[in-house]
């Protein structure tokens, strides 16, 4: 932080200002005003009360869970879980039953209408006009770029991705959202608030950055979860976040050689409850165990093979 002056007329305006870069490079400032001709007592004691009120401005803006300072026994503890987790090897037709099963469930959780049947249907060459159908069809190319890409998670990756699946049924399909978003419950209550727009480009550039400084201390399932809870915290689209936030989880773990998740429609109300737990308390734990049991009726929708180990997901 540091103090400016502004000449105002005869007179000196002085500020206390905190910059930072957004992901766009762009210099972002923080001021708070503290007087006029100030002496230089008079500029300590206001820089006390400023700096109070940017810090809380900063720690808003902070991907909280991200700052843990985590001992090596958490960590460790963490990790264990990622044991519960088979390595294997997905043959063409069980890709190809997997690509089906997520691009119905993850649809449906966010209001497809599309059935099970229909989204087969339109994966095997059935024209697409209405919306939830051309999503069908964007979803499916989306899982065959999570699978194929040799790119590292980046925002243009996430962009990427979101335009691959909204492209031709929305209107900001790849563009950061403008504009406020909030999570409302059955009843209309709201639980969760994605980061205001202010915040949005530092939270999504300190989420890329906590992701390159970290990736290679955590396990593929407990990072695939962090990366997606963080994703979701963030809520930077003005729609399609859930999808794009799961597309996200399993490019994770398929980028290090873990077989895909998929999260099922009837599963829906738990996993809600697991985010807003990681929204609410920081807990990672639920969801890691909620992920375990989502990968074990993966397995038994997808393919024949269980608790088989050291192969390579391709």
């Amino acid at each position: 932080m540091f103090i400016e002056k502004r000449v105002s007329g005869k007179s000196i305006k002085y500020y206390l200002v905190y910059s930072y870069r957004n992901d766009k490079n762009d210099v972002i400032k923080i001021r708070r005003y503290l007087g006029l001709n100030l002496s230089k007592d008079d500029i300590e004691r206001s820089k006390i009360k400023a700096q109070t009120q940017i810090n809380s401005e900063i720690k808003d803006m902070k991907i909280e869970v991200f700052n843990f300072s985590l001992s090596k026994k958490q960590m460790k503890q963490l990790n264990r879980y990622n044991d519960d987790i088979s390595i294997l090897h997905l043959q063409k037709e069980e890709w190809a039953r997997f690509t089906e099963e997520f691009v119905y469930n993850t649809n449906a959780i966010e209001g497809s209408i599309v059935s099970k049947n229909e989204v087969h249907d339109i994966l095997e060459g059935k024209s697409a006009v209405k919306n939830d159908e051309i999503e069908t069809k964007n979803v499916a190319k989306a899982v065959e770029f999570i699978r194929d890409t040799k790119e590292d998670l980046s925002l243009d990756l996430i962009k990427k991705i979101h335009k691959l699946c909204f492209n031709g049924s929305r209107h900001f399909a790849g563009k950061l959202r403008d504009v406020d978003v909030v999570i409302e419950d059955s009843n209309g209550k709201i639980v969760h608030s994605g980061t205001p727009v202010p915040h949005l480009d530092f939270a999504l550039k300190e989420y890329i950055s906590w992701y390159k400084k970290n990736k290679n201390k955590f396990k593929p399932l407990i990072l695939a979860a962090l990366v997606h809870n963080q994703f979701e915290n963030i809520h930077p689209f003005q729609d399609g976040n859930g999808r794009v936030g799961r597309l996200l989880l399993n490019f994770i773990l398929i980028q290090k050689g873990y077989p895909p998740i998929n999260i099922l429609l009837e599963d829906r109300k738990e996993y809600y409850h697991v985010l807003q737990e990681y929204s609410k308390n920081h807990n990672i734990t639920d969801s890691l165990k909620f992920l375990i049991k989502q990968y074990k009726k993966t397995l038994r929708l997808v393919t024949t093979k269980k608790n088989i180990k050291h192969n390579v997901v391709t």
